[in-house]
């Protein structure tokens, strides 16, 4: 039986516009739409086939404010067993690392898993740093940028692609692994999936539940935070080239100018 951990977040839909807040320049998340992550959807759909070609359980973990039940949601209908919430206001504004050790508590709340899940890295922050920082508290192997994922037995095989090539990597279980956008495509949650969901348990839980203290975690305690942004610029009018039979000439004139050639 394979005791599978996914995690996820729920972030501002892509195609909204994403702003940051004029107060302490946190994501500003109440002014897009929400959504779950979408490398996030590929996890849980690659714990669903690991649990589908076996025995297993998958538990759901997510950590953000209430309206991110709804990511959890979506997670459950698609087929996962159970949730774990952890929603607290002191959360606002926490870095990777306090993030980390959040998410790294409520995994102390799933009795004995075997393999962690998660995408290589979120749309709002892109910092891909929580599941490398998360394997290294939990003291488990972590494999990432993972394309394909074989469990057997007691261990677990993965392809990591980057940019120099594909490595073949193994591990033993527990593992942390976190998963690229072409590891799969993740399936839409069926009409009896949506219905199952809701009845589903979710534990919602806070900080003080995991026995973390206020002052780890937060703005305030962040290791890093952004200290001034500004909106992107409108895009200016281009130049335009009158073509009087010199056209071609006008036009690599100017992309030498811009050191464009």
């Amino acid at each position: 039986m394979t005791n599978i951990v996914v995690l996820v977040k729920q972030v501002p839909d892509t195609y909204s516009e994403r702003k940051l807040s004029g107060s302490d320049n946190t994501l500003d998340r109440e002014s897009a739409d929400a959504v779950l992550d979408e490398i996030n959807e590929k996890a849980v759909e690659e714990a669903l086939k690991i649990k589908e070609a076996g025995e297993g359980e998958v538990t759901v973990i997510s950590v953000g404010p209430d309206r991110a039940t709804d990511a959890i949601r979506k997670a459950l209908s698609m087929g996962a067993d159970k949730a774990i919430h952890v929603s607290d206001e002191a959360l606002h504004g926490s870095d990777a690392v306090a993030t980390a050790k959040v998410i790294a508590a409520a995994v102390g709340k799933v009795e004995g898993f075997d393999l962690i899940l998660a995408g290589n890295e979120a749309s709002d922050g892109r910092g891909a740093a929580v599941p490398a920082i998360l394997a290294e508290l939990l003291g488990v192997p972590q494999l990432t940028y993972v394309r394909q994922l074989t469990v057997e037995g007691s261990a677990v095989k993965a392809d990591r692609e980057t940019e120099d090539g594909i490595t073949h990597l193994e591990a033993n279980l527990p593992a942390l692994v976190s998963v690229s956008e072409k590891i799969n495509e993740p399936r839409y949650p069926s009409f009896k999936g949506i219905m199952a969901a809701k009845k589903k348990p979710v534990e919602t839980l806070t900080i003080a539940d995991l026995g973390i203290d206020a002052g780890e975690v937060g703005l305030a305690n962040a290791w890093s935070t952004v200290v001034e942004a500004s909106p992107k610029p409108p895009r200016t009018a281009g130049e335009k080239v009158e073509d009087e039979g010199d056209g071609g000439s006008k036009v690599a004139e100017y992309l030498v100018a811009q050191k464009l050639i």
